[in-house]
């Protein structure tokens, strides 16, 4: 069926000012693109946009889909602006609690609270006797009860595993707060949720991406829940079936080996394999991302490294062994620098590029040496609006010539995909967008954090098309509107080049389509 598009403003994303007036697809390609009265005549049916605003489609080049979809279904805790409200919020969800059934809780941010106080155990145990774990926003860290712990076997004699901490009082009591690999002792005992569980979420997730201008993802969710056959199961129960959208599933190292070993098999182009993902650091918000100086704020700490440099290399030898890329998680400068050191001994296959997840802060030398490397970055415009101003007292003035230097990226010709971390961050794209152009939460009046780093509203929505499409080896077929391409559209009610900024956030998703296929229309 050949479908002309018409009635909108089309931007190619090749420039600001390459637009066109209609686009004809077919069999989920855009087969030509000129004006309306030349291309009616070829097509078999018609979209009538209405005078909306077609962009290519939107990516996210960094998410957990199945985690979005979890938070949708479970206690969010992302708007608590204070430690009582948190646990006001659990003392309600606990009220329609099972007796010895989990409460699991996500999103809080003790950065969003005034007295950056972060409630204990002991407040909770004061709650309900039933296990209870709240996931911080970044999910490095996490608020467990004693009902938790004991469930883990988790004592005031119990040593810090080697990738994390058991947080203690002056006192030397546990107050509940596990970072980084502490946290997993918890998690490694709670039922591993089903695969049904998994198909319901990732429905509701995909559901809420299509309403948001999203046509794909790159996202982390192989390695977490359970074996991979249950989320990768559960990726082939919902895309393509239930709706179209495109999925580059990274893998995760715990399971890895096990997916190309058991060669596990895919859906494409729905559902496509991505690299070999693990963890360096942690996150800024936790003090766990590992710096080369100490936290000003913190002193005593530099961060967690969550692998050794022998562990590091060895995960990105076994990635070669294999003639793939790896997908490392580095926030700080120091786990940029172990990265670095690993995949300059061990270079990438040929035709593929390492990717770097987050890169919140950089230093020039490093930057000299990923310039030379075929890497991809993903950045999360949100998190300038999510961390500052609180991260300048964490980094120090000293640290922030190259903290979340999006524009001196972009500008030095990095590839850079432009994501949200969800369930993080919100995983709205348009948010995203108006993050990387503002550096300030919507309705605040200031010029914006370390503004030299804005970017222009083309290079902001080029995150999402041009960049995230570039950075999972897609720029041959999407991100931009050219015959060949898939026919991949965000259809939006504003321009997003002409109108005020402030309207950004405001506009509102007429139709998404992918391949050809209205998945999502207002």
């Amino acid at each position: 069926m050949k479908t002309v598009w018409h009635h909108a403003k089309m931007y190619t994303m090749k420039s600001e000012e390459d637009v066109v007036e209609a686009l004809l697809t077919e069999n989920g390609k855009i087969t030509a693109m000129g004006t309306y009265e030349a291309l009616k005549g070829m097509a078999d049916e018609e979209v009538d946009l209405e005078g909306a605003v077609l962009y290519p489609g939107f990516v996210d080049s960094h998410m957990h889909m199945i985690g979005h979809g979890t938070k949708l279904m479970s206690l969010d805790l992302s708007s608590a602006q204070s430690a009582e409200e948190v646990l006001t919020m659990v003392r309600e969800a606990v009220k329609d609690q099972v007796e010895g059934e989990w409460l699991i809780g996500e999103g809080w941010n003790e950065n969003n609270f005034p007295d950056k106080r972060i409630i204990t155990a002991q407040e909770i145990d004061r709650l309900t006797t039933s296990p209870v774990m709240l996931k911080r926003t970044c999910r490095h860290a996490a608020i467990v009860n004693s009902a938790a712990l004991a469930l883990a076997g988790i004592t005031h004699q119990s040593e810090n595993p080697e990738d994390g901490v058991i947080v203690r009082d002056e006192r030397g009591v546990i107050t509940g707060l596990l970072l980084e690999g502490a946290q997993e002792i918890v998690l490694g005992i709670i039922q591993e949720p089903s695969e049904e569980r998994l198909t319901r979420d990732l429905r509701k997730s995909v559901d809420d991406l299509l309403s948001l201008g999203l046509t794909g993802a790159v996202t982390d969710d192989l390695g977490y829940y359970g074996h991979y056959r249950t989320p990768l199961q559960a990726f082939k129960n919902v895309i393509g079936t239930h709706k179209k959208f495109r999925a580059h599933l990274l893998r995760r190292s715990t399971v890895f080996e096990q997916l190309i070993v058991a060669q596990a098999t895919y859906d494409e182009p729905w559902i496509m394999p991505g690299e070999m993902k693990f963890f360096v650091d942690g996150a800024l918000g936790g003090k766990t991302a590992l710096l080369s100086e100490p936290y000003a704020d913190a002193p005593e700490t530099l961060g967690i490294a969550v692998q050794s440099d022998a562990e590091i290399e060895a995960l990105v030898q076994v990635a070669r062994s294999y003639n793939e890329a790896v997908a490392v998680h580095v926030i700080g400068d120091a786990a940029v620098e172990k990265v670095l050191t690993a995949i300059e001994r061990n270079p990438v296959p040929e035709g593929k590029r390492d990717r770097l997840i987050h890169v919140n802060v950089l230093r020039e030398d490093l930057v000299d040496r990923m310039a030379r490397l075929p890497v991809v970055l993903d950045i999360q415009p949100l998190f300038v609006s999510s961390d500052f101003p609180w991260v300048m007292d964490r980094l120090g003035a000293e640290r922030m010539d190259w903290a979340y230097a999006w524009k001196k990226l972009l500008d030095r010709g990095f590839i850079c995909g432009g994501g949200s971390d969800a369930p993080i961050e919100e995983v709205n794209p348009l948010l995203g967008i108006y993050a990387a152009i503002t550096r300030r939460k919507p309705g605040e009046l200031h010029e914006g954090y370390l503004p030299e780093e804005k970017l222009t509203p083309f290079e902001a929505v080029g995150l999402f098309t041009t960049g995230s499409a570039a950075s999972i080896g897609k720029a041959n077929c999407r991100g931009k509107l050219a015959v060949g391409f898939d026919a991949d559209f965000t259809v939006l009610t504003k321009d997003l080049f002409e109108v005020d900024v402030e309207e950004i956030v405001q506009t509102a998703v007429k139709m998404t389509v992918v391949a050809g296929e209205v998945m999502y229309e207002q």
